[in-house]
């Protein structure tokens, strides 16, 4: 069955296809803290990702998103990026999860905030 779901399914992991490309292009450059691996072909113009688990984009850290798209050239495991002392670790996208963030007037947040009338604006 999973070879199946790696024939037909790309969301579950890297396809048979892909496995292929990267086993004869690819070359390893490094692996992030959630098991994500990094590859680019043997000249660098092609980089790419091979998710450990669920396809999602957001599951990238900074880091790795900006060499992915060649805005620098050296990967974080060669010349990682100074961190702020007031930046708080990657996380991926937390939208339709318990994790979300909902705004204080939000009526999906647990205790959402009071309602007050509206006062509509009057030239004077």
């Amino acid at each position: 069955m999973s070879f199946l779901l790696r024939a037909l399914t790309w969301w579950n992991s890297q396809t048979i296809n892909t496995q292929f490309w990267t086993w004869r292009n690819g070359t390893k450059v490094g692996e992030d803290a959630e098991g994500n691996v990094f590859y680019q072909n043997k000249d660098g113009s092609r980089r790419w990702v091979i998710y450990s688990g669920e396809s999602q984009a957001s599951r990238v850290s900074p880091e790795w998103h900006g060499w992915l798209h060649h805005t620098w050239d050296q990967p974080p495991t060669k010349a990682p990026l100074p961190h702020k002392i007031w930046e708080q670790p990657h996380r991926e996208n937390q939208t339709g999860t318990v994790g979300a963030y909902y705004p204080e007037g939000s009526l999906y947040r647990a205790e959402p905030a009071a309602r007050r009338d509206y006062d509509a604006w009057q030239p004077e």
